[in-house]
């Protein structure tokens, strides 16, 4: 007889990645091996029966915050990012499709040749079909950024979970790589997070998912298998849980 299998946590998730995500070891753009890597857990977890939506930034190819800030207008520069954005959500579907997962990138800004517009029952739809979904162009609006985006669509496809991808293993009270007394978090409430500004995600973000009691776990995606333990492990183990319980240390 086969083992049974492992009993899952959640049954619909939304993982935040970071466009700096796809680059690798690289300092711009796309690193193809590890687009691939990721594309392969992601399908993993689709295997295991969640339900999953995607909200991956622009950050390899253009931040909209670091273009306002060299003199360009704001709403211009973040209209670009979310461009940026749409190029890695095209990215992210064609290696999923590779490793033959059923995807879709559903869009905040029209673009009907490449996605389909952004239309909450249709995402909804697509996630109960057991599709792998995923966002692009943020909100559709300037000086929102794509973690408001995360939370913004978690909250509309009653997502039970938010996960952010990173490189370092939760939050730390320092930079671990800078301090090596930084000790990490196991558990912080939202509150801690506003108050110490820890920069998890920004404050809208963080103030949306405290209203509607939304988890965030944070965790190292680097380390293969990471997605797989936050979903269906003690999230406390490998990062930090970010929620309405209590704060304390790993």
């Amino acid at each position: 007889m086969s083992a049974p299998a492992t009993p899952r946590r959640y049954k619909r998730i939304l993982l935040k990645l970071s466009g700096e995500a796809l680059m690798g070891e690289g300092k711009y753009g796309i690193h193809p091996p590890t687009l691939s890597r990721i594309a392969s857990e992601l399908k993993e977890v689709a295997e295991a029966g969640v339900e999953m939506a995607v909200v991956i930034g622009g950050g390899n190819i253009f931040r909209g915050v670091a273009g306002s800030t060299e003199g360009m207008d704001r709403a211009s520069a973040d209209y670009m990012g979310m461009l940026a954005t749409c190029i890695n959500s095209m990215a992210m579907q064609d290696a999923l499709e590779k490793q033959g997962c059923h995807t879709r990138v559903l869009s905040a800004i029209k673009m009907e040749q490449i996605a389909e517009p952004y239309i909450r029952r249709r995402a909804v739809r697509h996630l109960e079909k057991g599709r792998i979904v995923i966002f692009a162009a943020g909100t559709g609006n300037p000086y929102f950024t794509t973690d408001t985006a995360a939370s913004l669509r978690a909250m509309e496809i009653n997502a039970e979970v938010i996960l952010k991808a990173t490189k370092v293993d939760g939050i730390y009270n320092a930079d671990p790589k800078k301090d090596p007394a930084a000790r990490r978090y196991r558990t912080l409430t939202y509150m801690d997070v506003l108050k110490q500004n820890l920069n998890v995600m920004d404050s809208t973000a963080i103030s949306l998912c405290m209203d509607n009691k939304l988890p965030i776990i944070v965790f190292d995606l680097t380390q293969r298998g990471n997605i797989h333990k936050a979903i269906l492990g003690d999230a406390g183990e490998i990062g930090t849980v970010v929620g309405v319980g209590e704060t304390a240390w790993a």
